[in-house]
């Protein structure tokens, strides 16, 4: 039997929390996805299929912003950036999907930084 790699893992752990976590248009999903360099966040209606808002550190108005500062001040202020843009998308309310991801670090960074921008999960 083959090994198994951390990322067969993380699909695993991601798959299992699907189960129970989905996004409707009233409480979308806010999805995160952490690379080893970057950081990508999206809020997702899965019930129409549609991105309503993202926000990730290759964006080309945050990466000024992102110099000098380390991943984590990096996943804050991408967290506070989807917020904004959450807000003008007349969404206040998600469900967070950590996407098999342990809930610390960059992770934990861009949901305080959601939450600081007026997100409620």
């Amino acid at each position: 039997m083959a090994k198994k790699s951390r990322n067969d893992a993380r699909k695993r752990r991601q798959t299992r929390v699907r189960k129970h976590v989905a996004g409707s248009p009233e409480r979308p999903r806010l999805n995160v996805y952490r690379s080893l360099n970057e950081i990508y966040a999206q809020v997702i209606d899965d019930e129409a299929g549609r991105t309503l808002a993202s926000a990730s550190t290759i964006d080309k108005e945050l990466r000024v912003k992102m110099k000098g500062k380390d991943k984590s001040a990096q996943a804050k202020l991408v967290g506070e950036t989807l917020a904004a843009r959450a807000k003008q998308a007349g969404i206040s309310k998600v469900v967070f999907d950590r996407g098999g991801f342990r809930y610390m670090g960059r992770v934990k960074a861009l949901a305080e930084g959601a939450r600081a921008g007026g997100l409620d999960f």
